[in-house]
């Protein structure tokens, strides 16, 4: 019987209780001793840099995001190729400008800055210098190019057309000065006020290229856009005119026109954006509003889509190394392809975008076109900057 047993002697109690005290120990060594476990491609936060992941090396690009879906599907193909296995890509979603004031402001995540335009570059490089005295781009490539557009509800802009005949920014402030909206444009007073939106200037690399858009417009030069031009009096009231009236103040491209797409004319008649972003679009406001259209101004700007390796203090010779080796994958030919799905002239030469299932020729009937009419030197940093303050001016007051 079970108590016939003999049982423990005292000794054999206090033996097995060193060996229960001893294995506890054992364990809590251990895990105290054993760094915790890392979530794979796991994002970092705050302005500290990354820890470099376990056998590998992390890296932050900083990029605008009518980039997005293009750079989310080449960071999974990028860590599936050989060079690319044991680099980590943070993609950090920020306005142009806004990532430069980041880096700027020594947010040692960001490794790479890929703005939409090197429209602010300058501005960028003499800032830097003035803290640390050397330029802080070790190397740069241009990703793709894309001109600006207005982006019109067709419908909207057959009655706009009508009226103005063509979709300039001269044209955009008479409809945003009429008191009575559609109603005196196009007698819709259903339609309401005419709404127009664009980008924070101060945040976003498409607003900014919108001032300068407008004021090339304004006084008519493609070229040489000088201080003086800026600093004109009828120029800043006419800017203040059109800027007080601008429905909303997006400080991202692709945010702004996936809330045209999403809420329909009751949120914009028009927008202006890049021609990337209105093709990456035009599909999916077929079903739900109709049909859009993109209209070329006729001055007009590309944007380069930059990327820039920065020679930061906080870039570690691995850092640069990768970002490097993810630039030359960007470039390659089959990514290139991918970008121009996306509505992106590809930067690399080689990729055609004349091809059957290029979105310039399936969407042809949408306004897209291949050539633009005229394309204008971007002014001096000094005239941006200024530009830029002029605006911030009269917006407060």
């Amino acid at each position: 019987m079970a108590d016939d047993q003999p049982g423990l002697t005292l000794l054999g109690k206090l033996f097995v209780l060193v060996i229960v005290v001893a294995c506890g120990y054992g364990a809590w060594y251990y895990f105290r001793a054993s760094p915790p476990l890392a979530t794979p491609g796991a994002s970092t936060s705050g302005s500290a840099a990354p820890r470099e992941a376990s056998g590998g090396t992390t890296i932050g690009v900083s990029y605008g995001t009518e980039k997005q879906r293009w750079f989310e599907w080449a960071v999974e193909e990028f860590a599936n190729t050989r060079e690319g296995r044991d680099i980590h890509v943070n993609l950090l979603p920020m306005g142009s400008l806004e990532g430069a004031q980041a880096v700027l402001n020594g947010d040692q995540r960001i490794n790479v800055w890929s703005p939409a335009s090197s429209l602010y570059k300058g501005s960028f490089v003499a800032d830097w210098t003035l803290k640390h005295s050397k330029n802080p781009i070790l190397r740069e490539d241009t990703l793709a190019l894309t001109p600006m557009v207005f982006v019109f509800w067709d419908e909207r802009y057959q009655a706009f057309a009508k009226k103005y005949q063509s979709a300039s920014f001269r044209t955009i402030a008479q409809a945003l000065d009429e008191k009575s909206g559609w109603d005196a444009i196009a007698g819709k007073p259903e339609w309401g006020l005419f709404k127009f939106g664009h980008t924070n200037p101060g945040q976003s690399n498409s607003g900014l290229m919108t001032l300068v858009l407008m004021a090339i417009d304004y006084h008519q030069k493609c070229r040489g856009l000088e201080m003086k031009d800026i600093l004109d009096e009828k120029f800043q009231d006419w800017m203040r005119g059109v800027e007080r009236a601008v429905t909303g103040m997006s400080n991202s491209t692709g945010n702004m026109m996936r809330d045209m797409v999403l809420k329909g004319p009751s949120s914009f008649d028009a927008v202006f954006v890049y021609e990337s972003v209105a093709i990456d679009y035009l599909k999916n406001a077929e079903g739900r509003w109709g049909q859009l259209r993109a209209i070329y101004p006729k001055l007009n700007m590309w944007s380069d889509n930059p990327y820039y390796v920065l020679d930061a203090p906080w870039s570690t010779d691995a850092q640069k190394k990768a970002a490097g080796a993810f630039a030359d994958f960007l470039m390659s030919e089959r990514v290139q392809k991918q970008s121009l799905t996306h509505g992106f002239r590809p930067g690399n030469p080689s990729v055609s975008i004349k091809t059957p299932d290029s979105p310039f020729v399936q969407y042809s009937g949408s306004g897209l076109r291949v050539d633009l009419t005229t394309s204008c030197e971007p002014p001096e940093a000094s005239v941006i900057s200024n530009l830029l303050v002029g605006w911030q001016r009269t917006t407060t007051r």
